[in-house]
């Protein structure tokens, strides 16, 4: 595809974003994201919210009701849109993102941010395996082929929310102060704050839309065309996280359980969960115990800044304190954070 230029555009083009749609913005990511975009003041941010739901959308955001059973009402909340962002929770049906992409194409809305908020997508192996990560080729072949354009978002896991959700995700038992550590602990993964995230975006999409001419080189949306924004918050291990845990709380290594369990037994453990599952939701529970555990395998599959690098400069993204960031866990800790999001989804955690 030919490059696009500012200076070829029709008249009354802006060369600037301004008009941004996200569905799911009441969402855990998705009220970053508006949060974010809307603290910039360049955007007017639109939540496509289901027609009826209580959920509010954060301050600043227009809310648009919408019934998605019926495509009109959508391609309707989406006419003048210059981008939408999807987010979606992971129990949504399997064909609401098609047709929310398809609305979109149809709106005349020429780029999407779609729901791939993940792992490294360049290690095939550890897509694979990763049982919960999404059909990025498929999702992103189905964007091209409505003529539309795309970016997602490179973030890994996130980090206040997995350290907070128990021994599942990060191997932490807060209520018995017990610790399982994957091998021995040391294996570096990058994580990423829902902050972070949000920065990055309402960072790029404050850049201008195109570069004036061939000669203009600075950075643009269009920069990241069918491409992932490639971010990071942290390079931590499981200790690194465990120290600072003990820093804001003042715990010392006597106060805690600890276990090593191979990462690879843990993965299988994860597996068998899931098979003998009882329930759709229990077995969506081993997967994602399987899934966690995949990014700490000492080969460095969860390490993406060494091999690919990160756009966190280019975005200007600051660099976070993880001591704050671990207190902001704490803070979700303390409020009974997972407990309640098990109770939302009606699941449990395998027991191990």
């Amino acid at each position: 595809m030919a490059p696009k230029y500012a200076k070829d555009q029709p008249v009354g083009f802006t060369n600037r974003i301004e008009q941004v749609a996200i569905v799911g913005a009441s969402g855990q990511i998705g009220t970053h994201l508006a949060t974010a975009l809307v603290k910039t003041g360049k955007h007017t941010v639109t939540a496509l919210t289901r027609l009826g739901s209580e959920n509010k959308v954060p301050p600043g955001v227009k809310a648009v009701s919408v019934d998605y059973d019926n495509e009109s009402s959508v391609i309707s909340a989406l006419k003048g849109q210059q981008i939408l962002i999807i987010t979606l929770s992971g129990f949504a049906p399997p064909d609401a993102h098609s047709k929310i992409v398809q609305a979109a194409a149809k709106a005349g809305v020429p780029h999407i941010m779609p729901n791939i908020f993940g792992i490294n997508d360049a290690n095939e192996a550890l897509i694979r395996e990763n049982l919960l990560s999404p059909d990025i080729k498929g999702i992103t072949a189905e964007i091209k082929a409505a003529g539309l354009s795309y970016t997602y978002l490179i973030c890994s896991l996130w980090y206040e929310y997995s350290l907070a959700m128990g021994p599942l995700w990060f191997g932490f038992d807060f209520p018995n102060k017990k610790l399982t550590l994957y091998d021995d602990g040391t294996t570096k993964v990058n994580l990423t704050t829902f902050e972070q995230c949000g920065r990055a975006v309402a960072a790029w999409l404050s850049l201008k839309e195109l570069p004036e001419d061939a000669n203009d080189t600075s950075l643009t949306v269009d920069s990241w065309r069918n491409k992932p924004l490639v971010i990071s918050s942290f390079l931590v291990s499981q200790l690194d996280m465990f120290e600072s845990w003990k820093r804001i709380t003042g715990d010392k290594d006597s106060d805690w359980t600890i276990e090593k369990v191979p990462s690879k037994e843990r993965y299988q453990q994860g597996i068998e969960a899931m098979k003998n599952a009882q329930d759709p939701m229990s077995g969506r529970m081993g997967a994602a115990m399987a899934s966690f555990v995949r990014i700490f395998y000492p080969n460095g599959d969860g390490d993406y800044e060494s091999t690919r690098g990160l756009d966190n400069g280019q975005l200007g993204l600051p660099k976070e304190d993880l001591d704050g960031c671990t207190a902001v866990a704490k803070q979700m800790v303390d409020d009974g954070y997972a407990a309640k999001v098990m109770a939302k989804v009606g699941g449990t955690q395998p027991t191990l």
